[in-house]
């Protein structure tokens, strides 16, 4: 028996989500409706799925994981290879049906992903942006029904038009009827004897559609916009899917971001931080003028209030801005003089140090 990791294609250590995306993007390539040409279809499936309900089931996962084998799966948990809570897994991958559902059901489209790029003054400040997709959109020259002009689609000659094969089998327990989807119009009741060129029989061919979207303010990393009815068409006449834009935050290079509040760095000299002094701090809205209390600490913060993110449910985050106090690297005679006098003066008694080479050499070439 192979590996159910092997198999799904994942680590011992994947989380349930990896698990979860690989089983889903291997049952979108190995199902028997989509490689109707493999005879190993079936069994490819079988084993993928196996793989999925051992390592879905934190019980059966650890037992596996323990012992290198489960306990055998009841019969019915594979019943028309079913996926537990993804029996809609069709809708959500191909907008197509699985054996058994009615020929002429209408069916959603599929739901799409787009990610969007935006800097943080525009998720401050809220904004528009145009973007382009391409999706599964009805065909502009047959209109959706698969056929060319002039022609129209037939009922299947196999099936009869029900999409589905019967099967009886005669064993030593009885007679056993399978019912499959029709291999020769892959459910659909009907066949195709003049495909249109250009969805080639689809109904839907894929197409570029320019959409703009409104990025509300306040909105953070990872965050999704859903744009409903954006998705790819139905099958048909069935309702088209959604597009959900998913959005990054490119990092900046003065702010840093935790939730509502911002975070910024502001420079202060030794003589600033003793005496005090007005000084230039950084907003999103461009610098403002703020008081620094004599007697300042390297790593103080300032606490600007309401100038921070927005919040999409209302009120505005803060702006904490931490005071580096800069300790000059170089001092000219009068400078050192006067610092001594002040050492003096309270009391101090320091001994100068010269700077090693090693350090002129690097102030030099800097």
């Amino acid at each position: 028996m192979r590996d159910y990791y092997e198999i799904l294609g994942v680590d011992h250590s994947a989380s349930p989500d990896e698990i979860k995306r690989a089983f889903r993007r291997l049952a979108r390539e190995y199902h028997p409706d989509v490689k109707k040409d493999d005879p190993h279809a079936n069994e490819r499936f079988k084993e993928i799925n196996e793989a999925y309900q051992v390592l879905s089931d934190p019980q059966r996962r650890s037992q596996y994981d323990r012992y290198g084998t489960v306990q055998p799966i009841p019969a019915e948990e594979f019943r028309d290879f079913g996926f537990g809570p993804f029996n809609d897994i069709f809708d959500m991958f191909f907008g197509r049906r699985p054996a058994g559902a009615q020929p002429d059901a209408q069916l959603r489209g599929t739901d799409l992903r787009y990610d969007l790029e935006i800097s943080l003054e525009e998720a401050s400040r809220g904004t528009e942006k145009e973007i382009e997709i391409e999706r599964l959109d009805t065909c502009p020259s047959c209109f959706g029904t698969g056929a060319e002009r002039g022609s129209a689609p037939e009922t299947c000659p196999t099936c009869r038009g029900s999409g589905q094969m019967r099967y009886a089998q005669r064993t030593a327990f009885g007679s056993f009827t399978q019912i499959t989807t029709c291999t020769t119009c892959g459910g659909s009741g009907t066949v195709l004897r003049n495909p249109c060129k250009q969805c080639r029989g689809n109904g839907r061919a894929p197409l570029k559609k320019t959409l703009m979207v409104t990025v509300p303010a306040g909105v953070d990393d990872g965050m999704r916009l859903r744009l409903a009815g954006e998705g790819e068409a139905g099958e048909r006449g069935g309702g088209r899917g959604d597009l959900y834009v998913f959005l990054e935050l490119t990092p900046h290079p003065v702010f840093k971001r935790r939730g509502r509040d911002l975070y910024a760095t502001a420079p202060v000299s030794i003589t600033q931080a003793a005496l005090g002094d007005e000084i230039d701090v950084p907003t999103l809205d461009g610098s403002m003028m703020q008081v620094v209390s004599a007697g300042t600490q390297p790593g103080d913060v300032l606490t600007i209030r309401g100038k921070g993110m927005p919040d999409p449910r209302g009120g505005r985050g803060d702006l904490h801005v931490r005071l580096d106090v800069r300790v000059p690297t170089t001092l000219t005679a009068e400078e050192r003089r006067l610092l001594l006098q002040l050492a003096k003066l309270r009391g101090e008694n320091v001994k100068p140090q010269k700077k090693k080479l090693t350090d002129k050499v690097k102030e030099f070439l800097q």
